[in-house]
């Protein structure tokens, strides 16, 4: 059952799939040097750039530069070049590429 608020929802399940996914990869986590709190943090960026970028109400889009800046302020430890990566993804994709 969905809690009856909407950011209370997505913060919960950010928060899980975050957990999730250390347990998962504990490679590429190590590759990367992400925590769990990183992880937090991208997809709560990724998902906030997706609305940011699709959505025809916001009219100054976000930069490649001004992402990156934003992501890192939040999780210092990201590195630059992946977060450039998952920001090419979903201006020029449309997701997120394996």
């Amino acid at each position: 059952h969905a809690p009856e608020e909407r950011g209370e929802y997505l913060e919960t399940l950010i928060t899980k799939f975050s957990h999730r996914f250390c347990a998962c990869n504990p490679d590429l986590m190590r590759e990367l040097g992400l925590s769990p709190d990183a992880v937090y943090v991208l997809c709560y960026s990724l998902i906030l750039l997706s609305i940011d970028l699709t959505s025809p109400h916001v009219k100054n889009k976000m930069s490649k530069r001004e992402f990156i800046r934003n992501t890192r302020r939040a999780a210092q430890n990201i590195s630059e070049d992946f977060v450039g990566h998952l920001y090419d993804n979903i201006y020029l994709i449309g997701h997120v590429a394996a």
